[in-house]
Parts: C-alpha cells; sequence; structure tokens
C-alpha cells in the first residue's frame, strides 16, 4: 500500500511551511499567489488530498451544513434541494442530507445525529422541531433555520412563502369567477404551510361573503389526495363543488387526473382547479395548472442569507421570519375573470 502523502510532505516538496499549505486550503485565508502556485504544483506531483476532517477539528468549523427534509417526492423539494447545494457550495460549505418522516419525535432523533457530525449550521425543509431541541441546538451554538415552514420558537429564523397571502389571491380569483360552490383539500394537518394556506383562503372567502362548500384532507400524498376527490365529487351535479382549491401542486395534478380520466368532469369547463407551488410539471401541457407560485430561488438565497450570518456573526444574530411574496399564475385548469390579471 502506497503511503499516505501529508500536509508536511507537500511543504518540503513546495519549499514552504506547513501553514502556507495549511492556508491555501483554506475559504478566505491569506496566501499569495506564488506560494499557491507552489503549493498546487506539489500538490499535482505528490496526489494530496486535504483532510478537511482534521481541518475542522483545528478550525472548530466543519464547512457542513445539515440539512432535514421530508417530501422529496413531491416536486418543489429537489428544486430546492438542488439550489440550496450549490448557493452553500459557492460559500464553501457543503450539505449533509437526511431523511426524516413529518413527526416531531423522528426529526428530533435525526438532528441529534446531525449535530454528532459537529455541522455548522441546519436547515429544516418542510419539518419541525422540538423546543426543548431547539434550545440545545442554541447552546451548542449550531443556528437553525426552517424553510417552508414556521414555528413560533425563540432563536429560530424562518423563510417561508406568504402562504396566507397566496391563499387569500385564490380565494379572491375564484370568488370573481363566479364560482359558487368553492371546496378546499388539505394537505397534512400539522404543517404551518397548511395552516397558514386555509385560513387565508377561508378569509377571502369571508370577506366575498362566502362560505366553504366542502372540505376534505389529501394529506399531500396521492392516495389520500384521490379519496378526498371522489369523496367531494360523490353527488349529483348541483351537489358537487365547481371549483376546487388544493393546497399544493402535486395534490392538484392527482385530482386532476381523478376528475378527468376516473370521474370524466371537465377542467375547468365542470370544475376549475387552482394549487399552490407552481412545480414543473404544473405548466406542462396535459395539465396547465393554475396555482400560486412559490420562489424557490429567492427563498433559498434568503435562507443561505439568514444561516451564514447566524455563523458568521453570532453575536449580531437576529432571528426573523420572512414571508416571500407568492403570486398566481394563471394557466388554463380555472376559469379566469373577465379583466383579471396576474
Amino acid at each position: 500500500m502506497a503511503e499516505r502523502v501529508t500536509a508536511s510532505m507537500v511543504a518540503e516538496r513546495a519549499g514552504v511551511s506547513p501553514s502556507a499549505v495549511s492556508r491555501v486550503f483554506t475559504p478566505g485565508a491569506s496566501v499569495s499567489p506564488k506560494t499557491e502556485e507552489k503549493v498546487r504544483k506539489a500538490v499535482a506531483e505528490l496526489g494530496y488530498r486535504p483532510n478537511v476532517l482534521a481541518r475542522a477539528m483545528v478550525s472548530g468549523r466543519s464547512r457542513i451544513i445539515g440539512l432535514v427534509i421530508a417530501y422529496l417526492e413531491n416536486q418543489f423539494y429537489p428544486e430546492v434541494l438542488e439550489k440550496l447545494s450549490n448557493a452553500l457550495q459557492a460559500q464553501g460549505y457543503h450539505i449533509l442530507v437526511f431523511m426524516a418522516s413529518s413527526e416531531t419525535g423522528e426529526i428530533d432523533e435525526v438532528v441529534e445525529q446531525i449535530l454528532d457530525y459537529q455541522v455548522d449550521g441546519i436547515v429544516l425543509a418542510s419539518v419541525s422541531l422540538s423546543s426543548d431541541l431547539a434550545s440545545r441546538c442554541q447552546a451548542a451554538g449550531v443556528p437553525v433555520v426552517m424553510f417552508n415552514r414556521f414555528q413560533d420558537i425563540d432563536g429560530l429564523s424562518a423563510v417561508t412563502s406568504d402562504n396566507a397571502g397566496g391563499a387569500r389571491r385564490v380565494g379572491q380569483f375564484l370568488i370573481a369567477g363566479g364560482h359558487e360552490r368553492i371546496a378546499y383539500i388539505a394537505g397534512w394537518e400539522g404543517a404551518s404551510t397548511q395552516r397558514d394556506r386555509e385560513a387565508g383562503f377561508r378569509a377571502a372567502l369571508a370577506e366575498g361573503g362566502r362560505t366553504l362548500f366542502a372540505r376534505a384532507c389529501g394529506n399531500f400524498e396521492r392516495e389520500p389526495t384521490a379519496g378526498a376527490v371522489r369523496e367531494l365529487f360523490a353527488g349529483q351535479e348541483g351537489d358537487r363543488p365547481d371549483a376546487v382549491f388544493v393546497a399544493g401542486d402535486q395534490m392538484a395534478l392527482f385530482a386532476m387526473d381523478v376528475l378527468r380520466f376516473e370521474l370524466g368532469l371537465s377542467v375547468p369547463g365542470d370544475v376549475s382547479v387552482v394549487g399552490f407551488d407552481d412545480v414543473p410539471s404544473a405548466s406542462w401541457l396535459s395539465y396547465q395548472l393554475t396555482t400560486v407560485r412559490q420562489q424557490a430561488a429567492l427563498m433559498v438565497e434568503r435562507t443561505v442569507a439568514a444561516l451564514l450570518s447566524a455563523i458568521e456573526t453570532p453575536q449580531a444574530a437576529n432571528p426573523t421570519h420572512e414571508a416571500i411574496e407568492a403570486p398566481l399564475i394563471l394557466r388554463a385548469s380555472a376559469r379566469v375573470p373577465e379583466g383579471w390579471k396576474t
């Protein structure tokens, strides 16, 4: 077996000090171009690979961010994962991804594991954290930012869409379109996104002198959503919804499939369907889903900014909840009121 190449061997070959080798591989460290050129040449000749974990033990910074995520089957989250990874890599950080269910107990166990990896920060994507473990993260000096979920816990920053505002626009849109029997398909009841979307939607209906005609829960999953659609549309034509707001695009696409291909209804002829997220397939010609857009790139940008600020200047950290505007995107799955603009 070949001898392991060390930083000291690189320093000797390059004719520089071991500390100079270390600075070459430390983001933001000061090193002259001439020294870096000599070190890089020696590295290439010897086949040296820096020991990231050892450097982390010395510096106290792993430059690793733990990401806990629950819904990779939802098209919104693979896009978010890619954008988060790219944005953090551009700042010299890397992501360690952990999957978890939406149950707080399991998430706490996963976060406990993440802390063992000496991460510099944690992003929680559409999952919640107990207040006890949140306090322990703060005590360990590990900042936590919530993405697309909000909890009113001291010390936690959160970046979400304006879920209530976006859903309020859906209610106004459907009322303006002349719909009388407006239904709602909820997501997982424990999610702040679900709670805020339903609250905003109901508020708009109340402001327009309407009440919710019917409600069912799809739990952000295929089969429960299909069952919810069958439940809502079990009646005769005058006893079933003429419009449905669905709490997430993934469920809205499932709902459209059941409405069109199982129940034989026309969208939007018999029923208008509106979603929330604006996942890539929402714009496909086979769906053309009218939906509320979550601005993923902007949400990721603000999440990374909040996390890095807390990591690099913890004494100045000021946890906040930022709600990013969520515009209504008009396509062909819902009746468009005359003169209505996005």
